[in-house]
Formats: C-alpha cells, structure tokens, sequence
C-alpha cells in the first residue's frame, strides 16, 4: 500500500532533501520516523530536491507499506509528527494508487524566492538582501521570455545525471508585497538542479543593469552555465507547491 505524505520543514540544519554521507538531511529524518512506525526499515521518495539550506512549505514524499496500516492517515500524520525533529512538520498523510509516484506523477511545481531591499534582521535568515538597487519592471520583462524556451541548460548544476534539461515553465514574475519586500514566484512541469538560484541570479544582473533583457535572452539560447549569472544564496528559497492528477488519491 503506497501513502503520499505531504510535508514542511525550515532546511536550515539540513544538508538539503536528499541522504548526503557528510551530513543530515530532511530524508534522512522522515526515513527513521517511518520506519518506527512502519516497524521495518522504510524508505520515502521525495517529489524532488530541495539544495543545502533550502527550505518548502509544501513537500510530498510516497513510502510503501509491507503491511497494511492499523492506523488511520490521521494518526499516521499525528505519530509522525511526535517522532521528526521540531523543524519538520507533517500536514497530511493520504493513501493513493499503487503507482502513484511523489516525484514522476507531479505536473507541476511552485516555488518562491524571497528578496528584501532594506535592512532587516527578522528577514534576515529567510530572504535575500541584494547589496544593489533593483529595477524590477526590467527583471518582469526579462522574466517573461522564460516562456519561450524549454532548455534551461544554462540554468542548471553541471553534470547532473538527468536525461535532459527541458523544461515547460508555466509562471515566471516577481511580485511585490510590500515596500521592501520582493518575491519570484516561478512554476514549471520540472526543475533543474540549481535552476531558480541560477534564473534569480541572472534577473539580478538584468536588474541592476549588468546585462540587457536582450542580453538574458541571449545566455538562455548559449545553453551555457557560465554565461549566466551567479546563483542566489538558498536560504531566500521555497518550495511553495507541488501538483498531481486528481484519480491518484484514494
């Protein structure tokens, strides 16, 4: 029996989503709390990777259980949420087809990267701070030809095991929240590794007047990493959302 648990952490004290051999990840930790409650050794598959320091408010991760489960979802989101640490939280557990899959039955994910112009230590820890004025209708503009293209290789982690970097990205704007505060809200079928850190950094360079709208254009179509700009620290980013067909759930 497969169960999709939908999941947030702060991925502050994480080595990103993923088990990494030097260091603790969110994986890792939802890995122990349900094989403790499955009673055997249980692995969740997460929708994807978040990087080191990377945080989301909506995570979506499938285990298999040998057995059917005495408990109710809602005791399972409750029992799991006495045994993660404090900085993870489970929002629901639901049980879903067989081959239902967190990560290749997604068709869509959202994610946010925070930005903030003026001071502040409460934002300090979740939003970026760029040492340089911004023109954002610029970076809106420059935004808007992600539209355009499907291979976003200049835009992804160098020598990544993935078949291809195409993409279909199908939001891409930032928006203001208030007179200091910024956030890029971007969703696309899938996501490079690195991908948004990489776009967000090119649009500062766009707004800030290092390089043209024209000139962003340009980077996409060179399919070249070092052409584009430098990637944004991951504390500022977050994955916000994650969509699946509806006859997945049960």
């Amino acid at each position: 029996m497969r169960y999709f648990i939908y999941l947030s952490y702060d991925g502050t004290r994480y080595h990103g989503w993923q088990i990494q051999p030097n260091g603790n990840s969110v994986q890792a930790e939802l890995n122990r709390a349900v094989s403790l409650l499955c009673g055997t050794d249980t692995e969740v598959t997460g929708a994807g990777r978040t990087d080191a320091g990377v945080h989301a408010s909506m995570m979506v991760a499938h285990f298999d259980a040998e057995q059917p489960l005495t408990l109710d979802t809602e005791q399972i989101a409750y029992k799991l949420n006495r045994i993660v640490p404090r900085d993870i939280a489970v929002q629901k557990v639901v049980r879903v087809t067989d081959d239902a899959h967190a990560r290749f039955s997604a068709t869509a994910r959202t994610y946010n990267y925070h930005i903030h112009t003026d001071r502040s230590p409460f934002l300090l820890h979740y939003s970026y701070m760029p040492p340089y004025p911004l023109d954002f209708d610029r970076m809106n503009e420059a935004a808007k030809h992600l539209f355009d293209y499907t291979d976003f290789t200049s835009f992804s982690k160098l020598h990544t095991d993935v078949k291809t970097n195409n993409c279909k990205v199908m939001q891409a704007r930032w928006v203001q929240q208030s007179e200091t505060e910024w956030v890029f809200v971007i969703q696309a079928d899938r996501f490079l590794r690195n991908m948004v850190r990489a776009i967000v950094g090119t649009l500062l360079d766009v707004g800030r007047g290092v390089i043209t709208v024209e000139q962003f254009c340009q980077i996409i179509e060179r399919k070249d990493r070092c052409s584009a700009g430098t990637s944004v620290p991951g504390n500022a980013l977050f994955l916000t959302d994650i969509q699946y067909p509806d006859d997945l759930l049960l």
